[in-house]
């Protein structure tokens, strides 16, 4: 078992409180996005023996064990993060795994840079994850009826929305929203520019459930994808409540502080609220116009006190151990490649002490039971 020491990433829209406060150190004045604990190249955990992703390639069988090999490849299948939003991520949607490879391989033959800006697929792989709150934490995700949505448009009172709200009403479900998406991602610049700022004013000064909008105009002037939430659930998640992303699901979040697990992959499609590249064809070959209740979940308590967040992909599993003083050990060995991370407390895995926001890589088969006070989640894979 191995202490991790883990990179920060200090994209813009990261709070500049949030990951200190848990880790108990200073602010730099920077923002602080994203914590990556795992083996991505981009920025791979380190251990006393070096970087995690070495320690993989070098013998995945003993790392990850012979069924994650088997099922998953020699590679970590997971990437576990804490996420502090400061200001609103970019509205996006991620491939399925039959997409990403054909998108991967026609981006290959057409000889375009991975790093190149208007280059879509990254990697071969598709992109589920999972946020969890570990504070209140605030989103969007997933469509609204159509009827809902052309509501909410109806209600800024700005004439310029009338067409998208008459759109809403006018066709079937699927269609209506493919329309209407379509149509704010296609629309004059200048002219959405102008809508959106009318809007984002009606929302301010009306307030209640419109208020959202304005936060994100604020953010992001001018921008289609401040009308685009608008077709969304907004939703808020308490700390323990947890929201699960599978392909083709719009979302963005907003504000937070959360611990997130995904398919170790880059694959994103943008559709609003970033200055970066917008694919509109292949987004809207992606996404999945289709409306319905979020996602929203709650762990599920087991015999032994592991609270598990279940979802339908085998890439990740994550689960919440929340222990009281004097309380059991627990024996987590397992066959599969553990990430425990420690969120409150000083719990002990093994002989490892951990704090808030510090966490350990358990090798398939290892031997480890925890023991102490505090929380920990358990990051693992289904094989």
């Amino acid at each position: 078992m191995e202490r991790l020491v883990n990179a920060v990433r200090p994209y813009a829209w990261g709070s500049t409180t949030a990951i200190p406060e848990l880790l108990g150190t200073a602010p730099t004045g920077e923002p602080q996005a994203e914590m990556w604990m795992g083996a991505h190249p981009g920025a791979p955990s380190l251990t006393a023996r070096g970087p995690l992703n070495e320690l993989i390639e070098a013998d995945p069988v003993r790392e990850l064990g012979a069924a994650a090999v088997e099922k998953f490849g020699p590679r970590l299948p997971f990437l576990l993060k804490l996420l502090a939003a400061g200001a609103p991520l970019s509205l996006q949607v991620h491939p399925d795994l039959e997409q990403a490879r054909a998108g991967f391989a026609a981006e290959e033959a057409a000889g375009i840079p991975v790093d190149a800006p208007h280059r879509t697929y990254k990697d071969a792989n598709h992109k589920p994850e999972m946020i969890c709150a570990l504070t209140p934490f605030e989103g969007f995700c997933g469509f609204r009826a159509p009827a809902e949505a052309a509501g909410t448009l109806a209600a800024l009172g700005v004439d310029s929305l009338k067409p998208y709200a008459d759109l809403l009403l006018a066709h079937p479900e699927e269609a209506a929203l493919r329309e209407v998406l379509t149509a704010l991602l296609t629309a004059d610049p200048e002219e959405m520019a102008q809508t959106v700022t009318e809007a984002a004013e009606a929302a301010d000064r009306l307030g209640g459930d419109l208020a959202p909008y304005a936060v994100l105009a604020h953010h992001f002037p001018g921008d289609p994808g401040v009308i685009a939430a608008m077709l969304l659930h907004h939703v808020r998640l308490q700390p323990g409540e947890a929201l699960y992303l599978g392909a083709g699901v719009p979302h963005a979040y907003v504000s937070g502080l959360g611990v997130e697990i995904m398919a170790n992959s880059d694959n994103v499609l943008r559709c609003g609220l970033t200055p970066k590249h917008v694919d509109v064809p292949e987004l809207l070959r992606v996404v999945r116009l289709e409306p319905g209740d979020p996602a929203v979940l709650r762990p599920e308590a087991s015999p032994t006190g592991e609270e598990v967040y279940e979802t339908p992909i085998d890439e990740f599993r994550l689960s919440r151990l929340v222990r009281a003083e004097g309380a059991v050990p627990t024996d987590l060995t397992a066959g599969t490649p553990q990430i425990l991370l420690a969120t409150a407390g000083h719990p002990k895995a093994g002989e490892i002490v951990l704090g808030p926001g510090e966490s350990a890589f358990v090798p398939a088969g290892e031997s480890v039971e925890l023991s102490g006070a505090g929380t920990v989640f358990r990051a693992t894979v289904v094989a």
